[in-house]
């Protein structure tokens, strides 16, 4: 759950006659060219690195294969394999397995999805959860926010925003422009009225649970840092409250809050 991960560029809006073309152009290059790559790279890792080499190259390619079939295939397999309001299949970053993980952990997958994951567990068990991927570029159903976490004698720093019910790790949303740091920095001087020192901020983790108060399907990757702070704390206009929890109060804070708190109770760190 402790990781770093990649940034990604939004998508620039191209013309649908190009997308299409380009279609073209990689199914010839992969037809005429593919076959060749294969052959080489089976004896470059081979000669290599033995067959623990060659077993790493075809894992590789069947990643991507698999990659190709999440957008291939994206609305069959949203018809037939999630509910209504399920995590969708079609990031052409993500795995069909990965997709297949989100909607078993949520339990948005139809019987005939269910099937599926069974069978993928025989083969290898715990698959579609193993295969989740916390890397894949942000979509419409994936919030980046993030969150500082700042304990004090066993207890967490939290706070409920003006006509909210649930509390909330301090924190907020990324934009797109924003590096994480930059965002976390920016929130924290908004909503708690102290400035964190850069070279205190430490990741403590990455966090993924359905998103509070958005539609169905929708999921909240949330980078957690700790760090020490300049200034005063108090509450801006937007927030009611500031408070301290502690584990019992769990049922108070948003769903990927709630993940955090069992980390935090996990290591010790929470009472």
């Amino acid at each position: 759950m402790i990781y770093h991960k990649k940034r990604e560029q939004p998508d620039r809006k191209t013309h649908p006659l190009i997308g299409l073309l380009l279609f073209f152009i990689s199914i010839i290059l992969l037809l005429t060219t593919g076959v060749f790559g294969l052959i080489y790279g089976f004896f470059h890792n081979l000669f290599k690195k033995g067959f623990r080499g060659l077993g790493e190259y075809f894992l590789k390619i069947a990643i991507s294969v698999d990659q190709l079939g999440n957008v291939l295939m994206q609305h069959l397999l949203n018809l037939l394999w999630i509910k209504q309001g399920g995590y969708s299949f079609g990031n052409r970053d993500e795995t069909i397995s990965s997709a297949l993980g989100r909607n078993k952990r949520s339990g948005t997958l139809t019987g005939f999805g269910r099937a599926i994951d069974r069978l993928l567990d025989l083969i290898d068990p715990n698959h579609s959860l193993d295969s989740i991927d916390y890397y894949i570029e942000p979509s419409d159903q994936i919030i980046e926010a993030v969150s500082w976490v700042h304990l004090e004698d066993g207890q967490i720093l939290s706070s409920r925003s003006e006509g909210k019910s649930r509390y909330y790790i301090p924190g907020g949303k990324r934009m797109p422009e924003e590096q994480e740091l930059e965002a976390l920095t920016r929130e924290i001087e908004e909503e708690m009225g102290v400035v964190l020192k850069p070279d205190s901020i430490s990741l403590l983790g990455i966090f993924e649970a359905p998103a509070d108060a958005q539609p169905p399907g929708t999921l909240v990757r949330l980078s957690c840092y700790t760090g020490l702070y300049e200034g005063t704390l108090k509450p801006s206009s937007e927030i009611r409250e500031i408070v301290w929890l502690t584990y019992q109060d769990r049922n108070l804070v948003a769903p990927a809050d709630q993940l955090v708190f069992d980390f935090l109770y996990q290591k010790g760190m929470l009472n």
